[in-house]
């Protein structure tokens, strides 16, 4: 018979010293916060780094998500840098000249029949429009250009369009505070709101009323029968009356030409005449040009009798189209309908038969 023997102490011992073991790795975390292996606390601590990492990983998608179609509200207006007004105001004439009507341009629509609108014995022009509006943004840069060869402004600003505008945050001047002096006309500009939002999201903050003057001549002559365009844009801003004997209503070229363009940039182009910005800037101007010599009397003839001027006068009333146009705010300025800016939208101007 074999003699079955008997486990050794040494065996018995080595199994629970096994079991120990095991016992050990099945909590360890218990095992760290007791000070256990040094291998397995660092291998927990790693295990709660990591988890921190990604949790703040998510939190800032999260943010990212959340803040996503929520652009940066646009800059204050504020004092124009003179270097800015300088380029804008002085342009080159062999420049105007080498442009002529440049590319993609609009011509002022003439009115005929009205009454000849006048200021202190002289033409006025007047414009209606707001800084959250990137049609009026790129107009301004035109009627600067323009108005400049027939006197001088003072106290300019610089300003952006709304930035959740299409298209968005152009650089522009602002016409709010800023005056203007010439023997030849007056020119009664109306920023009717700003480009900052109200609280609730559905305007601007106002800044100029409009006066019962401009109220009557959007009424009147921003619509379809004197723009040309259709009925839902009547009352459109940017709109300027140049005397009752032309208008414009919209921009004179794409709003466009001039997105994410800086305004040291747009200045700085306007005197090279084979610049884009030059061709639809000046070339807008030049024409805007040509309508104030036709209220004029073709004074300074310096400037109307020029022929590059003399060809814009026979293309005044000869194309139609704008290069884009922003519902106009009303009186009060409470909200264009439909939300703070609704380009080419319907006027919500009060009577005006939107």
């Amino acid at each position: 018979m074999a003699n079955v023997k008997s486990p050794s102490p040494k065996s018995s011992s080595a199994k629970s010293s096994s079991a120990k073991s095991s016992s050990a790795k099945s909590s360890p975390v218990k095992s760290a916060l007791r000070g256990g292996p040094p291998g397995q606390s660092r291998n927990v601590a790693l295990a709660w780094v990591a988890g921190v990492v990604v949790l703040a990983v998510v939190i800032a998608f999260v943010a990212v998500y959340l803040t996503k179609g929520s652009p940066k509200p646009a800059t204050h207006s504020s004092a124009a840098p003179s270097d800015i007004v300088q380029a804008a105001t002085h342009v080159p004439p062999a420049t105007l000249a080498a442009v002529a009507l440049g590319t993609g341009t609009s011509a002022p629509r003439p009115i005929k029949g009205a009454p000849l609108l006048t200021q202190g014995g002289v033409p006025q022009v007047v414009y209606v429009g707001a800084e959250y509006c990137p049609y009026c943004a790129a107009q301004r840069w035109a009627l600067v250009v323009a108005l400049s060869r027939f006197g001088a402004f003072s106290n300019l600003g610089v300003t952006e369009s709304a930035t959740n505008d299409t298209p968005p945050a152009i650089q522009t001047f602002s016409f709010y505070g800023s005056h203007y002096s010439s023997p030849y006309l007056a020119f009664t500009p109306i920023e009717n709101q700003s480009n900052q939002p109200l609280p609730s999201g559905t305007a601007y903050t106002p800044l100029q009323p409009v006066t019962p003057l401009e109220q009557r001549l959007v009424q009147t002559y921003d619509t379809s029968t004197y723009t040309g365009l259709p009925a839902s844009q009547d009352g459109a801003i940017p709109f300027v009356d140049f005397a009752n004997r032309y208008l414009t209503a919209g921009a004179s070229y794409p709003a466009t030409t001039l997105s994410g363009v800086t305004r040291a940039n747009i200045a700085g182009s306007l005197a090279d005449p084979s610049s884009p910005i030059a061709q639809q800037v000046d070339g807008a101007a030049n024409l805007i040009t040509a309508a104030i010599c036709e209220v004029t009397g073709n004074q300074p003839a310096s400037v109307c009798a020029t022929p590059s001027i003399t060809k814009a006068e026979g293309a005044l009333g000869t194309t139609t189209g704008n290069g884009g146009a922003s519902s106009a705010p009303p009186t009060g300025a409470s909200a264009p309908g439909g939300g703070p800016s609704a380009p080419a939208g319907p006027s919500t101007l009060p009577g005006s038969g939107g």
